[in-house]
């Protein structure tokens, strides 16, 4: 299995490429670090990852050439497997309103919205280790139960369009998206690969999953 790990030059790629080893070592799974269209295109498994705001990731992912057509064709037209982590997961969404409004890409209804605590102590960004509230099942959950906590940092969250994409949340002064899904897609808003066994299982599954 070749998974390719997209490299726009945004996102934890060391730290992720290693977790995705980890959780792959016993299925001869490879991890190919690369910002080539052409790989991506063909590999069987694409992770999409993401730090810092949304506009300055967006741009990036579309400054490199080739990349968002590659994307679309795997994704979208082939079906090949998808994950998104932390702004990798935002952008799986129409549009963000992080500073300015910018286009998403539009492969899950909804919007990029900030995070807005109802108990005013607690302080934004979102930092730090939450329980997870399963909504749904999904191939991905696989051994995975509520209560079971990820590694989050981030100010704005995924508002989805269709409460049936929302796979997970956590509670943060009201819910807040923690993994959405649709089809052969899914995006992760906390950081699996800094989230221990729960986020190693979550990544063994994901590169287990045949949707």
């Amino acid at each position: 299995m070749r998974v390719a790990l997209v490299d726009y030059e945004s996102g934890n790629l060391h730290s992720a490429a290693k977790a995705l080893i980890r959780a792959g070592n016993e299925a001869g799974v490879t991890v190919e670090v690369t910002a080539d269209p052409r790989v991506v295109a063909a590999a069987d498994r694409i992770v999409l990852p993401g730090d810092g705001a949304f506009p300055a990731c967006r741009e990036a992912l579309g400054a490199v050439p080739g990349m968002i057509e590659a994307l679309e064709e795997a994704v979208t037209r082939r079906a090949v497997p998808f994950l998104g982590i932390c702004v990798g997961m935002q952008m799986l969404a129409e549009r963000g309103h992080e500073y300015r409004l910018t286009d998403g890409l539009g492969w899950i209804g909804g919007e990029i919205v900030a995070i807005a605590p109802a108990d005013p102590a607690l302080k934004v960004p979102h930092m730090g280790w939450n329980d997870l509230h399963l909504h749904r099942p999904h191939p991905v959950l696989d051994g995975i139960k509520d209560g079971d906590h990820t590694y989050f940092v981030h100010s704005w969250q995924f508002a989805v369009s269709d409460p049936a994409d929302l796979i997970a949340s956590v509670d943060y002064g009201g819910q807040v998206t923690a993994i959405v899904g649709r089809d052969n897609v899914v995006g992760m808003q906390f950081h699996p690969e800094k989230s221990q066994a729960v986020g190693l299982r979550l990544l063994t599954n994901f590169l287990r999953w045949q949707p």
